[in-house]
């Protein structure tokens, strides 16, 4: 499955994030190379998290045991 266009974030633990509108889901890619999908996120929140001051801390504080998650 390919991923949408992913966005590079400034983040000591995240490369980059990115947005597939039609599936509601958040691809999360890490610095350590592993994606993670967090299903059923409603677009304003990917734009959050993409323009959060912190990426990881936004992450962890709005996604992390709020939505599925799997790792692709």
């Amino acid at each position: 499955m390919p991923l949408p266009e992913m966005y590079p974030v400034s983040s000591s633990n995240i490369a980059s994030v990115g947005y597939d509108a039609d599936n509601q889901t958040v691809y999360v890619q890490f610095l350590n190379g592993s994606t993670y999908a967090y299903k059923g996120v409603a677009e304003h929140e990917f734009e959050n998290l993409r323009t959060a001051p912190s990426v990881g801390s936004y992450l962890n504080r709005n996604f992390k045991n709020v939505y599925p998650y799997e790792r692709v």
